[in-house]
């Protein structure tokens, strides 16, 4: 039975080059069933981002904050408050005399952020906040730069406005530490690197929500039936086994179950072994290739990617009776589009993907000219036409706006993905201006609708739908949104997306969500998860794994591809594969190593077979 306990919220000390500010300077959590020995959640990679500012030149400033502070709201939710800084820590000085805020219900989903104005022009050293029961209302403790502590009151977490001015103290409450916030947590065992803030106890439920869904996801059991009545060998073949998993998901695996010791044509009771069956990728899986996509087409696996070892010029396929045979050592590359200056193809031919729109397959892919600037473009298969045949595809058609402009002439795109929802085309692309200039805009995602029988020419104006406002999305000067990639799971839309350095170790995958009822070209109706759902902290060995892709295998399995480095610098990037989870709320897991995702020892299964009636 799971037992009440306590969330801790903390920051971490900067590691330049392994954990840097960007990342650091954000918001932790960790939990404890005793007080005392803390365990990191999210494996101590940070969860909550101070939101980037934007100035009017359209420049991205990377923020981060310090002193995070959690507290109980009055209607059940928790707050947690922090002083807001630069990314390296320094006082910001836009936030002098305000707070961050986050509320959640349940320390997994959050609300967006706001900023509490205390009423006062003083650069905040730190804060805490409580609910006074007594007196109902919310009472802010700060403390100034210069020593200076404060307190304002707030009614109602709903109308930030009505705070009162900041009055002066000469101490904090007891709660609070008294004359001074106290190292409350002396003796405690604190994650690698923690830079606590407060701990605070919570029920059972409310922790064993938060462990579940921050924990590392783990295979815990397997099983099969005790018993099944069979008249072939294809019916025991049909058997199934279920993984449940630490959260209490579970997933359904296939068997490959010992048949030759039954004889179908006499009734009894037999005894069969079994092999639960894992689609497993070692990694590195193919050396050199990013951005890889998988298409399952005609009972063919086709597999093309960003090709780094020929400097990314020309696309290249593969193609196989199973995704493994695309990557045996060797195996056969198809150039379906080289170099040809007479069309302006000459440069980055970057993260082709394949896609069906209105029933026709299409390559979404980016290519420069002479001139360096990639630009979204499409071709499409000729009728009956064969995908690593050059001559089946027809010319590229570079990405316009619904007047038929050039979707950009003032910067550059790429990464352009596609999806379809009740007969509507949607796309989503990657952009950005003056990059390399000290008006560099960063790398952002827009999204419009598209005609399926036309998917290069938009039929809305381009939305902005994603900036790299968090700290893991703007790290060390890598400013980037990029790569998105739709999944669609019932009414659900989830589009996985790329922050931080492309090629580099803090390269993660972020993830927005939406019903697909909404309006999609409405930012608002959209949720963007605060933290990185895949990064370096993720899957031991794999730094930097980002731009990815889906596919479904034979299995119905959802698979997602991107690419990864072996080693922390100097390493090109490479192909990774592996299993989606969807957990206890159905939510896509990306983060299942193959051990994790099934354990090894729980691999072999027995059950009896009965033949005979069932009768």
């Amino acid at each position: 039975m799971h037992s009440p306990g306590w969330i801790l919220v903390y920051t971490r000390t900067p590691v330049p080059g392994c954990y840097p500010s960007h990342l650091a300077h954000s918001v932790h959590l960790a939990s404890s069933h005793d007080g005392r020995a803390f365990t990191a959640l999210h494996r101590n990679y940070g969860i909550l981002h101070a939101l980037a500012s934007v100035e009017s030149q359209n420049v991205i400033h990377a923020k981060g904050l310090k002193r995070p502070w959690i507290f109980a709201a009055a209607d059940g939710r928790m707050g947690i408050v922090a002083v807001k800084t630069n990314h390296d820590g320094s006082p910001d000085p836009e936030a002098r005399g305000k707070v961050l805020l986050w509320l959640t219900q349940d320390l997994v989903r959050f609300e967006p952020q706001a900023l509490v104005d205390l009423k006062r022009d003083a650069d905040v050293e730190q804060v805490g906040c409580r609910y006074n029961h007594e007196l109902q209302v919310y009472e802010f403790w700060w403390q100034d730069s210069t020593g200076g502590r404060y307190r304002n009151v707030l009614a109602d977490l709903a109308d930030l406005g009505s705070i009162s001015p900041a009055e002066p103290v000469s101490g904090w409450p007891d709660e609070l530490g008294g004359s001074g916030p106290i190292d409350c947590l002396s003796g405690s065992v604190l994650p690698e690197g923690a830079v606590p803030g407060n701990a605070v106890y919570v029920e059972a439920s409310v922790l064993r929500r938060v462990e579940r869904k921050w924990l590392p996801l783990e295979n815990t059991a397997v099983t099969v039936p005790e018993m099944v009545y069979a008249r072939s060998a294809q019916d025991v073949q049909a058997v199934n086994a279920t993984a449940v998993y630490s959260d209490g998901s579970t997933a359904r695996k296939a068997v490959r179950w010992q048949t030759d010791g039954i004889d179908f044509s006499r009734p009894g009771v037999y005894q069969v072994k079994g092999t639960v069956v894992q689609e497993k990728y070692s990694f590195p899986l193919a050396e050199g290739y990013a951005d890889p996509v998988v298409l399952p087409w005609n009972d063919w696996y086709y597999y093309v990617a960003t090709n780094d070892n020929v400097n990314n010029i020309g696309i290249y396929v593969r193609k196989g009776r199973t995704v493994a045979e695309c990557f045996v050592p060797d195996a056969k590359e198809y150039l379906i589009l080289d170099r040809d200056e007479s069309r302006g193809l000459v440069q980055t031919f970057w993260a082709p993907e394949f896609h069906l729109c209105g029933g026709r397959l299409y390559l979404f892919f980016a290519v420069s000219g002479r001139q360096w600037g990639p630009q979204c473009h499409v071709m499409r298969l000729k009728e009956g036409g064969e995908i690593t045949d050059p001559d089946s595809w027809e010319d590229p058609i570079r990405v316009v706006r619904r007047d038929g402009s050039n979707l950009c002439d003032r910067g550059i795109t790429l990464d352009m993905t596609y999806f379809e929802i009740d007969g509507t085309g949607y796309v989503v692309w990657s952009e950005r201006y003056h990059i390399g200039t000290p008006l560099d805009s960063g790398s952002m995602l827009y999204i419009a609708t598209v005609d399926p029988k036309q998917p290069w020419r938009l039929t809305s104006d381009p939305v902005l739908l994603s900036r790299p406002l968090f700290g893991w999305e703007n790290v060390e000067g890598t400013i980037n949104n990029e790569g998105p990639y739709p999944l669609l799971v019932g009414d659900k839309v989830y589009l996985a997306y790329s922050g931080g350095a492309a090629n580099g170790y803090t390269y993660a995958v972020g993830l927005l969500s939406t019903d697909k009822h909404q309006d999609l070209l409405d930012p608002a109706n959209w949720y963007k998860s605060p933290t990185a759902v895949l990064s370096f902290y993720s899957v031991e060995g794999e730094y930097g794994p980002g731009h990815n892709a889906f596919y479904t295998n034979e299995n119905g399995d959802v698979m997602i591809t991107y690419h990864a480095e072996p080693t922390m610098r100097g390493s090109k990037r490479c192909t990774a594969i592996r299993r989606v989870h969807f957990d206890i709320d159905g939510e896509p897991r990306f983060d299942l190593s193959p051990d994790r995702d099934l354990r090894p020892e729980l691999v072999p299964v027995t059950m009896k077979v009965v033949v005979g009636s069932s009768e």
